[in-house]
């Protein structure tokens, strides 16, 4: 018969396996802060992966179009022409800056949860085989 031992720390004295997890190095510590486990991501909905890039392309749809009224207004109106003529490319330019930002950063995000799942099915087949 096997009695659980509690498990030794490297300086001879027993831990109890809640003490283990809790203690653990800096470098383990900052790896599993770093990458996510396998039932977080797997988890986790559309929304949550793709929210920051969805309000950014908003955003920066919502700053274009005002950009866009901002600067028809300077071809019909003769009051404050010139302010018009100043604020309304510049809010269609940082209005188009940030949707084409967005629209950039989808396709990253896919491509980093591929690569996410690949790397978790050969870490699954690398602990099946090598931990026999």
């Amino acid at each position: 018969t096997a009695m659980e031992m509690p498990a030794k720390s490297p300086d001879g004295s027993e831990k109890s396996p809640q003490e283990l997890v809790t203690s653990n190095t800096g470098s383990t510590l900052c790896m599993s802060s770093r990458s996510e486990s396998v039932w977080t991501s797997a988890s986790r909905s559309k929304w949550d992966i793709y929210h920051k890039p969805v309000i950014v392309v908003s955003v920066g749809a919502a700053i274009f179009l005002f950009g866009t009224v901002i600067t028809s207004l300077s071809c019909f109106l003769t009051s404050y022409k010139h302010v018009y003529k100043l604020s309304g490319p510049a809010f269609l330019s940082l209005g188009l800056m940030l949707l084409v930002c967005g629209l950039v950063w989808i396709p990253i995000i896919r491509k980093k949860q591929k690569q996410r799942q690949k790397s978790q099915f050969l870490q699954s087949l690398k602990s099946f085989f090598f931990n026999r």
